[in-house]
């Protein structure tokens, strides 16, 4: 390491990074960071790299890519491999919107079941209920009629 680079605890590798050191621990154990060697048996060092590193992980689990995905993004990390990283970006964005679609319908659905609580009336049974008993969450109608 540069004599002229900072270099860092973990406890200050995880302060610079804004995670914790459990965090720094759990990524070393997934092969994500590195563990820098003792010297001299003191304590281990790590460089402005390794917080870059880190901060790289959390920002790529922020855009809800697993840790095996981020892994992959290291592995790629040069200029060269642009285009297989864009496929794997290209892949998580098509899961988010699947991700998406499904919350939005699930959105509505629940949106009419709560409507039909607020509506309901009557000894009948509660529409929510009813729905979830009958796992015919698809066809809110015939529940808010029972």
């Amino acid at each position: 390491m540069d004599k002229t680079s900072k270099s860092f605890t973990i406890g200050a590798l995880a302060k610079a990074a804004m995670v914790n050191v459990e965090t720094i621990r759990f990524y070393q154990r997934k092969r994500l960071l590195a563990e820098p060697d003792r010297v001299y048996g003191s304590i281990r060092r790590y460089s402005e790299a390794d917080v870059a590193r880190v901060r790289f992980v959390k920002s790529a689990q922020r855009l809800g890519f697993s840790l095996n995905e981020v892994a992959d993004l290291l592995r790629l990390e040069d200029s060269v491999h642009c285009a297989e990283a864009s496929h794997l970006a290209e892949h998580k964005l098509a899961s988010v919107r699947e991700k998406l679609s499904d919350l939005r319908r699930m959105e509505v659905v629940l949106s009419q079941l709560v409507h039909a609580c607020h509506t309901h009336t009557g000894s009948v049974s509660c529409p929510l209920i009813a729905s979830l008993q009958e796992a015919d969450i698809g066809n809110v109608s015939r529940a808010s009629t029972n």
